[in-house]
This record gives structure tokens, sequence and C-alpha cells, in this order.
């Protein structure tokens, strides 16, 4: 069988991304225009959790979701969740003093599902059964756009705090750019899939895995937030990375053994 060659698309837009960064960055070093700094950190954020985005894309075992509902997902998921996360968040710690890890992840990962559920719910209204990747790959577009605005959030304020200092901001990028896919992407991912395959097929089965892949994304958040350390922070994305692609092998294994007239008929929104 002929290789699939949008498996290897994630690559282009990694390296276009990257060097439309470098570019960016050595115009504003040269010239000194502050105007550059919005456009470095925008593609900072969002190059390594938008070539993740399209590598699970190509491997989820259909390239069936369109672009249009990813791009719904990305932006008003990322929009939406970090609006809703920060509100409950700053209400929280007014009324109760102090915020518990636990309850940031909790409300984060509750946040980030709000676009992914009302995109899964319209599309399985309008359509047949549909397979876990869907929502997967959803998810992973909400998490992406998540990660994408937070992680733009605290460029700007390395920059405030550094006094314009650019190098502050690239470490921000590359610290949080690069851990993004295994983090709110990951987690988001995860959650989502488990919420379409029981939303597709509601049991009891499907009930205890979607409760149990969110308290699991709830425990890797939390823990995430607690341990503050490089070690800690490659076990973590090891795992979360891991059971990301485990999901990817089984949904795919579940799209391969899906009927015809359900799983090769496209998305649409």
């Amino acid at each position: 069988m002929r290789e699939n060659p949008r498996r290897w698309a994630w690559l282009g837009v990694l390296f276009i991304g990257l060097v439309l960064y470098v570019v960016v960055l050595r115009t504003l070093v040269h010239t000194q225009n502050p105007n550059f700094v919005p456009a470095l950190i925008l593609l900072g954020a969002t190059v390594v959790p938008l070539a993740f985005l399209t590598f699970a894309r190509a491997h989820s075992g259909r390239w069936q979701v369109p672009t249009s509902a990813l791009v719904i997902s990305a932006f008003f998921g990322g929009v939406i969740g970090i609006v809703v996360a920060g509100t409950l968040e700053y209400d929280t710690l007014r009324g109760l003093g102090v915020l518990p890890m636990v309850l940031v992840a909790v409300i984060e990962e509750s946040a980030k599902l709000i676009v992914p559920l009302i995109l899964l719910l319209t599309i399985m209204s309008r359509h047949e059964r549909r397979l876990p990747s869907d929502g997967l790959l959803i998810g992973v577009a909400s998490g992406m756009g998540f990660a994408a605005l937070e992680t733009m959030g605290y460029a700007f304020t390395a920059l405030l705090a550094s006094g314009g200092n650019i190098g502050s901001v690239e470490q921000t990028l590359f610290i949080r750019g690069l851990t993004s896919p295994a983090g709110h992407t990951a987690w988001t991912g995860l959650t989502a899939g488990a919420l379409w395959a029981l939303l597709a097929a509601p049991n009891t089965r499907h009930v205890l895995a979607f409760i149990g892949t969110f308290i699991g994304a709830v425990i890797l958040h939390t823990s995430w937030d607690t341990f503050a350390s490089p070690i800690a922070y490659v076990i973590l994305a090891a795992i979360s990375l891991s059971w990301l692609f485990l999901s990817l092998r089984h949904y795919r294994t579940v799209a391969d053994h899906a009927p015809a007239t359900i799983a090769m008929r496209p998305l649409t929104i």
C-alpha cells in the first residue's frame, strides 16, 4: 500500500513556522522595532502546537475532520476556554483566598471541553455515528488554542517583567511552545476522544472510560503545575504523549474496522 504523504505534512508546518519565526526574530533584533514583537509571540506560541495538530490529524486513521471544524475548535475553544477558566479561577481565589492546584486543573480541563462538546453534539445531531478519533482531533485543536493563548500571555508578562528583554520572551516561548503538545493539547485530546466515544455509544464502559480519562488528565495537569522541575516535566510529558499515541493507535484500529459507509463519509459542520 502506498504511504499517505499527509503523514509527513507536520514536518512542513514545523519547518515553515520555524523559518518564519527566525525571520521575524532577526528582523526584530536588526531593526529594534517593537512592532515585530506581537508577530514573534504569535509564531512562537503556535508553531509547535499547530505542527502537532497536523501530526495527530494524519495519524488518526482517517483524514476526515474538516479544517473548518479544527479552526473553530482552536480559536473559540482557546478563547472561551481561557476566559471561562480565568474567570472561575479568579472568583474561586477571591472566595477561598487560596486556589489548590487540583482545582486549577479541574477548572481548566473542564473549560477546554466546552467548544469541543458543542461541536461534537452538533456533528452527532446531523450525522451517523462517528469515530472517537474525530473527538480526539477536535480536542487537540481546542487544547492547542488554549495552550497558544496561555503561552502568549506568559510571553507578554515576561516582556513586561524583564523591561523589554527579548531574551526572556524567547526563553518563555521556547519552553512553553516545546512542551505544549505534552500538556493542554494532549490532555484535551484524550478527554474529548473519550467523550466522543461516550456520546457515540453510551454504556457503562464508556462512562467509566471518560471519567477515568478526565481524572487522569487532572492528575497530570496538577502534577505538571506542582512539580516544576525538568525531570518532572520529562516524565509527565512521556506519560501524556505515550497515552495520546496509544489512544491514536487504538482509534486507528477502530477506524480500520468501522463500516465504510460511516468511516469514509466526510464530516461537515
